[in-house]
Parts: C-alpha cells; structure tokens; sequence
C-alpha cells in the first residue's frame, strides 16, 4: 500500500492528460474529469510543486462535486498532503471520508501509513533537534574551555 505514496506517476500519463487539460482550456471549457485526471497526475509526482499544483486542481473540485465525486477528491487529496507531508491535513481527508465510508479499506491502510511516516518524521525531527543541543553545547563548552585557558 505504500507504493501510493512512493510511486510516481509515469511520464507518459501526466504529459497525456497535461495535453488533454490545456487543450479543453483553450477551447475555453475543461470538463471535471479532464481536471481531475489531471490533478490525479500532479498528486502523484515526485515535484513537491506539481503536487501542490494537484491539490489545489482536487480542492477546487471537491468545492464543487457532489458526495460520489467528493469521496474522489479526498482521497487524493489525502495522499497529496502525505507525499508533501502535510500530514495533519492527510489525516483530516482520511478521516472525513471515512465517516462517509467506515469500513473502507484502502483508506484505513492510508491512515496507517500516514500516521507512521507521521511518526517517522517527528523522530527524524528530534534527532536533528538533539543533534543541534550536542553541537550548540559543545560550542559553548569550547569556548568556555579557551576563555579559561586565557585567563
């Protein structure tokens, strides 16, 4: 399952419905689904910027869809904000589809890996956090050390 938040999206696809999207743009009218293909694509790159391209493609379209389209929308707006790891806002989408539809599976494997990279990345932070303490005191120590030798 977590290959959804690992595995880019091809190539051959985004440049696809890329084309398909700005194309119906410039005829001046893009349907949902040619918008929503095409922030599926964004969400799932591996450009922090083309993923915050996507969700904001799938917040406008959650906006406006109904509640079949809506579940759509927040499911990958869930994975967009994990792959970014905005993962407050992943969790909020999971949870919010999931008082529509409880036992949904996928879903629920989503929020398990979302809480764990969560995990991860908050131990990843106190490690560096830590890691800035031993320097700052060591620092200070050296400097404590040369004044004494001075006097």
């Amino acid at each position: 399952m977590e290959e959804i938040l690992d595995e880019p999206v091809s190539s051959d696809d985004l440049k696809k419905f890329e084309a398909k999207y700005y194309k119906e743009l410039g005829n001046g009218l893009v349907s949902k689904e040619s918008t929503f293909n095409y922030a599926w694509c964004l969400v799932r790159s591996k450009y922090a910027s083309d993923i915050r391209k996507g969700i904001l493609f799938l917040e406008d379209l959650f906006r406006d869809g109904n509640e079949k389209e809506r579940r759509d929308y927040m499911y990958y707006l869930a994975i967009g904000h994990a792959k970014i790891r905005e993962h407050p806002k992943a969790l909020h989408y999971i949870r919010q589809f999931l008082t529509l539809e409880p036992g949904n599976q996928q879903v629920q494997n989503l929020e398990v890996i979302v809480k764990k990279r969560m995990e991860r990345d908050g131990m990843k932070g106190m490690a560096i956090a830590g890691g800035l303490v031993v320097a700052v005191g060591s620092i200070v120590g050296l400097g404590l050390v040369a004044l004494a030798k001075k006097k």
